[in-house]
């Protein structure tokens, strides 16, 4: 039975597993050094006898050998099998010697060249390095140099910036004082001018009433004459010419300042008399002719120059009773070398100009329901996007996308003139109702008027919104914008009169002949029609298919006012009836690509049609 020494200790078993482990960690380093442990001991034991050997070798070569051998022998011991004489052992040990120290020799050469190979090839690395960090001794010199230059660079630049901004600040200040002083300027202007207009509102009243009493006076002295002449029975024959003549002269003089209501009245009391004598009836009927023929050329002279010059008498304009609906297109051409931006016909419709992106015009005739080339307008600066004649159709006026607009005059192949001003393309150019005024509108957010007798800018309206097109009457013109609004300015005023809100960005205005009725072509594809009687949207146009394809996409009234017409982006030409509303007619030609502009001659018989593919097409 066992004792109470081996009742079972749990902490024995780790403890005892530890041990075990320890002692084959133990058994299995000393395996290891078993076989040198007496390898090392049997070399001290060589070191120590060769020490010896050496020791005896200085001293006394014969004793050592004796020695040697001695110990060699006592070594050897009685068992040893063979024996060789001293001579034998000294050569032996001698060459063993020899061949130890050679060994050593070697291996110390050995070691002496591995390390010389070893201090060399330190020796370059060294030199590599001393040279590398020479390079990067001159380098650092050199950033710091350039650090030292930068760092007084920038506290130069900082000194500057500080002046610069105290100079602003004063600038800011001063430029602070003058605004306020333009404005005031500003104001005073304002102040001044409408002083000025009211001025000149009284002087015009003032001027109005004299004429008007001088007006009167002449008109009671011719009365008084009339009725002279009337009661005197003079043959017609009995009279001198010379007298004759100087009657005749000073009545047509005297007759200039009679209103023709005056006259009528006064001619319907002179007849409702009973009759004189056929030389009395001759003589009043001569004087009543004269008369009204004074007046007439009168009318003639007087013109509608805005600036009092006298005006050239223009050439005889159609007059269209019932305009014509095309139905065929009567004739196609290619006529300029890109896309064709616009067209207009001149006031006797038998000519026709054309404007497009390779900065030409071209003049056509219509003869003969064909286009024949006239002339070729050159010059211009920049792509055309509109064309106007003037109401003598003797100029031509284009705007171009060279921050300008030009004037030709027909017959001549240069430009005339160059209105420069504007600051962004030009995109429409439109004469008013005399040659020598007209207005531009442009991108760059103005409204120019022009005096054209001197190349001069009259006036320059600042506006919210770019311009894309602009209509003349007679001292309004009126402009669409591209922040859907259309604007109404008067010449004689310093501000916008009225604006009227539209759906969709404007494109093109046409006016009508009466000056009545506005047509508005906007980017959400409708045409409107407005009453300028009350300001107000009359017509809206849409249709099927029909897409306004750019921003300067322009659409026309016809002559008669009784049709609107417009083209598309698919090339279809599309008409309106404006009394209606309805769609009256759509015409699908040789266009293949987007129209640009459309016009309607002045007769009403011939409509033409440009698009972006390059083509002019003559409709009838």
């Amino acid at each position: 039975m066992a004792g109470p020494e081996a009742s079972f200790d749990p902490t024995s078993g780790w403890k005892r597993h530890i041990v075990r482990q320890l002692q084959q960690r133990d058994r299995t380093q000393k395996a290891l050094f078993l076989e040198l442990v007496p390898a090392y001991n049997h070399l001290l034991e060589k070191a120590e006898l060769l020490a010896k050997f050496s020791e005896k070798l200085h001293k006394k070569p014969n004793d050592v050998t004796s020695a040697t051998h001695q110990s060699f022998w006592e070594e050897s011991g009685p068992d040893s099998d063979q024996s060789s004489p001293p001579g034998t052992l000294r050569v032996k040990w001698q060459e063993e010697e020899e061949e130890g120290l050679r060994l050593d020799c070697g291996e110390m050469a050995y070691q002496v060249v591995k390390k010389s190979a070893a201090l060399d090839a330190l020796q370059s690395e060294l030199e590599e390095r001393q040279s590398r960090l020479a390079a990067v001794e001159a380098r650092v010199a050199q950033l710091r140099e350039a650090r030292a230059q930068q760092v007084s660079l920038v506290e130069e630049l900082q000194k500057q910036n500080a002046a610069q901004r105290k100079a602003y600040e004063v600038l800011r200040v001063h430029t602070g004082h003058q605004e306020a002083a333009l404005r005031r300027l500003q104001e005073e202007a304002l102040n001044l001018l409408e002083q000025l207009l009211q001025r000149k509102e009284r002087a015009a009243a003032e001027c109005n009433l004299r004429n008007e009493r001088r007006e009167r006076a002449n008109q009671a002295r011719v009365s008084q004459e009339l009725k002279k002449a009337a009661k005197r029975t003079v043959s017609i024959s009995e009279i001198p010419h010379t007298l004759h003549d100087g009657i005749r002269e000073q009545t047509e003089t005297l007759a200039l300042a009679i209103k023709p209501e005056s006259l009528e009245s006064e001619a319907c009391g002179k007849w409702k008399r009973p009759f004189r004598s056929a030389s009395a009836t001759s003589l009043t009927l001569s004087h009543c002719v004269d008369v009204v023929k004074g007046l007439l050329d009168f009318k003639k002279r007087r013109g509608h120059s805005i600036g009092g010059a006298p005006e050239q008498r223009y050439q005889s304009i159609p007059v269209c009773v019932a305009a014509r609906l095309p139905t065929w297109a009567q004739d196609v051409l290619d006529a300029h070398l890109s896309e064709v931006n616009a067209v207009c016909f001149g006031p006797n419709s038998s000519l026709l100009a054309t404007g497009g992106a390779d900065c030409l015009i071209h003049l056509w005739n219509v003869v003969g329901g064909r286009l024949e080339a006239n002339q070729t307008l050159e010059g211009a600066g920049g792509s055309i996007t509109s064309v106007d004649f003037d109401p003598s159709g003797s100029q031509v006026l284009a705007a171009t996308y060279n921050q300008a607009a030009q004037l030709w005059k027909v017959g001549e192949a240069r430009s005339k003139e160059t209105l420069s001003g504007h600051k962004d393309k030009v995109t429409a150019a439109k004469f008013k109702l005399t040659r020598h005024q007209a207005v531009t509108g442009s991108r760059d957010r103005t409204v120019k008027e022009w005096d054209l007798g001197r190349a001069y800018c009259s006036r320059t309206i600042n506006v919210l919104s770019y311009c894309n097109d602009v209509v003349c009457g007679d001292h309004i013109f009126i402009s669409g914008h591209n922040d859907q609004k259309i604007r109404f300015w008067d010449s004689r005023g310093p501000r916008c009169t009225q604006v009227i809100p539209v759906q969709g960005r404007v494109t093109s205005l046409s006016l009508s002949h009466d000056q009545l009725h506005l047509l508005i072509c906007s980017r959400d594809n409708t045409l409107k029609v407005i009453d300028l009687r009350v300001s107000n949207i009359r017509q809206v146009f849409r249709a099927d298919g029909f897409k306004c394809g750019s921003d300067w996409t322009k659409a026309v009234f016809s002559p008669d006012r009784s049709y609107a017409l417009a083209g598309s982006s698919n090339g279809a030409l599309f008409i309106w009836d404006v009394d209606t509303g309805k769609l009256e007619s759509s015409l699908q030609g040789p266009h293949c690509a987007a129209i640009n502009a459309v016009a309607w001659c002045c007769s009403g018989s011939h409509v033409v049609s440009v698009d972006q593919g390059r083509k002019v097409v003559l409709w009838r």
